[in-house]
Formats: structure tokens, C-alpha cells, sequence
């Protein structure tokens, strides 16, 4: 059977803050400390869920993660009462204070590497959650991540999960935002396109200067090898650290792909005319046809218009129909070179897309997380779709009974004085105790159990 995208969004959580915490990520560190509308933004979240799902494709929702994260103050010392625990903290690290407050698993795109039943020796859909080491406030996420995967694709006859790579800088993994996985109109194993930024155990190949890569070459192989992926169904290709150095902290940030097409910066690669022949060559050897590809040059949309209109962070949307759209940022709109390559795509005669959709998410988007960010893909038959978790899927009748959670539980304005507020953690509590029990999902945090 034909596996089709699924997609699964990350839930805006009610700590939605702007930290500054991701150095490379250059909207997070501009917006750092600016006051934050975590009710804004969840509704925005959903309204995109809704928007896809309403497009005829399965949508399905993460919930958010128990922040603040307790465990990692006891971890570290601090003792008492709950709400002891955070005073201290907050006056003794306010910098740790914060991290343990980030709401960035909302950007299910970091989530986990998924590979298709179509492609696995055991026919069975694989998930590795990323271990997000190079940022620690997302490294606090991987425990959660896997239990949320587990009770999500629960059934053992369709659903097999890993543990996360060793936990260090040699297996640094970012997840889904730096792979691609291409498809002709067949049955055939896919073709994996992954991305790293840097070799751990080679120190002479070009770096960047400003910022670190968060994806090691290491980790890359290892994913491949643990999913038993065939070298002709493989692309690895290592991030311009020009790039990097300009905030595509990730891929998805300067390419994006689905199917047979391919929209990639001309400055995406270190090797780009290379990555580009390789993936030309495997994709025609596997699936017959060529494989579509849109290069944009620096002097149609430079690296710095890339990162500030998120264009390639643009979800890339296959309809039931066969038809092609796009979900883009706002922000699209407004740079000029995103706007007018959008509007030459669409009076094209190639017809690659048929309709691009601007939506907006600049509560996500000025933390640095478009469209692509904020959901993962999961590659499912029909049969498969039956093993999911189904309070798990957005419906007409849980739309409304998220939208009243959010706006029953969630602030409209969050400032970092509030974070030490004893009523609320017990908001946030009850919020995410709630959210367990809309989806289903059972008892998946700490104050829970």
C-alpha cells in the first residue's frame, strides 16, 4: 500500500516564551526578552492544523511538554516545596530559570527521525527521537518526545522505537528538520536526503565561524545504519557554513522538498552542484522519471532574505488530488525577493505548485520556527493509520474543545517575573493535565504520576 504524509504538530505550550536561548537561530536572539502572547500563539498553531487538515489530510497533535521542568532543578539541588524550588532557582541561575521554561517542542520538526514501513526491512514504520544535544533546553525534551511517540503509535503490529543516539556532541541529532525523504509515483523505497553540519572525528573540513552546526556527520550514518537504509537510497550532503554563520541553523531553513520536487538555495550545500547531481542520479535510477528541482540564487533571494522570510521553511503540502500547495509565513509577503519568486512559481507554465497559502505564525515565527517547523511528518498506509492513537487526530469536534483550552488556560501576556509565580505552575498544571486527557494520551508528566 501507498504510504501517504501525515502530519503531526507540535502544540504551542502555555510557557511560550522569547529566551534568546539558540544561538545561531537569529529571530530568537533578536526577540530575546520581548513580551510574549502564548495565547496568540497556540491559536495560531491550531489554525494552521485546521487549515491543513481542512485541505483533506490527516492532522495530527503533539501536546506540549511539562515545563517548567522540575526534574532538572531537583537534578541540580534545589529542594522543597514546588514552588520553593522555582524561587530559588530563579534567584540563584535566572538564566537556567529560563531554559527550563522554553516551550520549543512545539517545533515537531526536531521531534524524531521517521523512515516508512515501505522502506524498513521489517515493514514496520520506524521513530528515533532526536536527542537535541546541542541546545540543552531541547535536550530536555528527548525523554518526553519518546513516551509521547510510544502512546501515539502505540500498536505493535505497525509502530517500531528506538532509543535516542548516545547523548553527546559525536551523535548531536536534530531530527526530521535536516532530512528529506523523496518519492516517485510508486511503491519503491524512498530516497533519503540528509543534511549534517559538521564531522566529529574529522577537525580539517570547513566550519563556521560564528555559530556551532547542531547535526554531525556521525549521527547521520548512524541513523542510516539503525534503519538499515541502502547507500542507493542515501544522499548525505554537509551544510555551507556561510550558511550557518547566517542563521540556517537547520536545512529546512534554506531547502524543502516532497515527492519528486525540490526547492534548494544555490548556497544551501557545501558542494551544492555535487548533492544535486547525486540526488538527480539515484532518484532517476530508482523511480524512472527526474527528479524536479527549483535552484534559487543569491542574487534572486540572498541567504539573508532566505532566513528572514522563512520561504524554504514554507510547508510543502501533496493534496488528495495529487496537487501541489504551499503554507507560507506572512513574512513571505513582505520580502520582496520571497514575494516575487512566489509569484513567477505560480504564473509558471511548469505548474509545480498550484496554490501557495499565506498563514499567519509570528508568535512561532519570531522565535525562529515557520510553517515546516512545527509539524512532523510520519509516512502511513491506510491500514497504519488505523494503529494510531485516534483521539490523537484533529477533528471538527475536538477543533473547538482545543481552541476553549486555550482559551480557558493559556495568558495573553507572559513576562519573566511571572515565571516564579506559584499560581502559574498551578495554571500550567492544570492545562497540561487536561491536554493528556483531550488526546488521550494518559499520564506522560512527572506532577502526573
Amino acid at each position: 500500500m501507498k504510504n501517504k504524509e501525515i502530519y503531526f504538530d507540535g502544540l504551542v505550550g502555555p510557557t511560550h516564551h522569547y529566551g534568546g536561548l539558540s544561538l545561531g537561530n537569529t529571530a530568537s536572539f533578536r526577540n530575546r526578552s520581548e513580551t510574549s502572547n502564548p495565547k496568540e500563539a497556540a491559536l495560531q498553531g491550531l489554525a494552521k492544523m485546521k487549515f491543513v487538515a481542512d485541505l483533506g489530510i490527516p492532522q495530527g497533535i503533539f501536546p506540549p511538554h511539562e515545563r517548567p521542568h522540575l526534574p532538572t532543578l531537583r537534578q541540580l539541588g534545589f529542594k522543597g516545596r514546588d514552588e520553593e524550588i522555582l524561587r530559588s532557582a530563579s534567584r540563584e541561575m535566572p538564566e537556567l530559570f529560563q531554559l527550563i521554561f522554553s516551550s520549543s517542542s512545539m517545533w515537531a520538526a526536531n521531534m524524531a527521525t521517521v523512515i516508512p514501513s515501505s522502506d524498513t526491512r521489517d515493514k514496520q514504520v520506524h521513530f528515533t527521537p532526536a536527542n537535541l544535544y546541542s541546545k540543552h533546553h531541547r535536550s530536555l525534551e528527548t525523554a518526553t518526545s519518546a513516551e509521547i511517540l510510544r502512546r501515539t503509535f502505540s500498536d505493535p503490529r505497525f509502530f517500531t522505537h528506538h532509543e535516542p543516539l548516545p547523548f553527546g556532541s559525536l551523535f548531536s541529532d536534530e531530527g526530521a528538520a535536516n532530512q528529506i525523504r523523496f518519492s516517485g509515483n510508486s511503491q519503491k523505497k524512498s530516497l533519503h536526503h540528509f543534511v549534517y553540519g559538521h564531522q566529529s572525528f574529522q577537525q580539517r573540513f570547513p566550519k563556521p565561524l560564528l555559530f556551532p552546526s547542531r547535526q554531525s556527520l556521525e549521527s547521520v550514518k548512524a541513523l542510516a545504519r539503525i534503519h538499515h537504509l541502502e547507500k542507493e537510497h542515501l544522499v548525505l550532503a554537509q551544510q555551507n557554513p556561510r550558511a550557518i554563520d547566517l542563521g540556517v541553523f537547520h536545512n529546512d531553513v534554506i531547502s524543502m522538498g516532497e515527492g519528486d520536487l525540490f526547492f534548494y538555495h544555490e548556497e544551501a550545500f557545501l558542494n551544492t552542484k555535487e548533492v544535486l547531481q547525486e540526488l538527480r542520479q539515484k532518484f532517476k535510477k530508482i523511480y524512472g522519471i527526474p527528479l524536479r528541482t527549483v535552484a534559487i540564487s543569491s542574487s534572486k533571494m540572498s541567504l539573508k532574505e532566505a532566513v528572514q522570510s522563512y520561504f524554504f521553511n514554507s510547508q510543502l503540502v501533496t493534496l488528495p488530488s495529487g496537487e501541489k500547495v504551499l503554507i507560507s509565513p506572512t513574512e513571505c509577503q513582505t520580502v520582496k525577493s520571497a514575494r516575487n519568486f512566489l509569484e513567477k512559481l505560480l504564473a509558471s507554465s511548469e505548474c509545480l505548485i498550484q496554490e501557495i497559502h499565506f498563514l499567519d505564525l509570528r508568535q512561532s515565527m519570531s522565535n525562529g520556527g515557520g510553517p515546516a517547523c512545527l509539524r512532523l511528518r510520519v509516512p502511513l498506509t491506510e491500514e497504519e493509520q488505523k494503529g494510531v492513537n485516534p483521539t490523537t487526530f484533529l477533528t471538527s469536534k475536538n477543533y473547538p474543545q482545543l481552541v476553549d483550552w486555550v482559551n480557558r488556560h493559556y495568558r495573553e501576556v507572559l513576562r519573566k517575573k511571572d515565571f516564579a509565580d506559584p499560581r502559574f505552575l498551578q495554571e500550567i498544571r492544570e492545562a497540561l493535565d487536561e491536554i493528556t486527557q483531550i488526546l488521550g494520551l494518559g499520564s506522560i508528566y512527572s506532577f502526573q504520576k
